[in-house]
């Protein structure tokens, strides 16, 4: 199972767009700080939401559509903004 998630940073409310085949281990690692260095600044985090898929390319085609400009207009409304 793939996975395409959203994490917010409790420090400024700002959105992470992610994907991996393992959701609670990456998640505990951005928490950690040993995400990349955008996660690493602003640990701690939420995860606001995820979608599962069976294949790799699923969740990085729909990781990819949540970077896009459309895509950050769907998170705004997810996210209740």
């Amino acid at each position: 199972m793939w996975y395409a998630y959203v994490i917010k940073s409790k420090k400024n409310k700002h959105l992470y767009v992610g994907s991996t085949e393992d959701l609670k281990r990456r998640f505990t690692e951005h928490n950690q700080g040993r995400g990349g260095a955008y996660t690493r600044k602003n640990a701690p985090f939420d995860l606001l939401f995820y979608e599962a898929y069976q294949e790799k390319g699923d969740a990085i085609a729909a990781e990819n559509f949540y970077k896009s400009g459309y895509g950050r207009e769907v998170l705004k409304e997810k996210d209740g903004r």
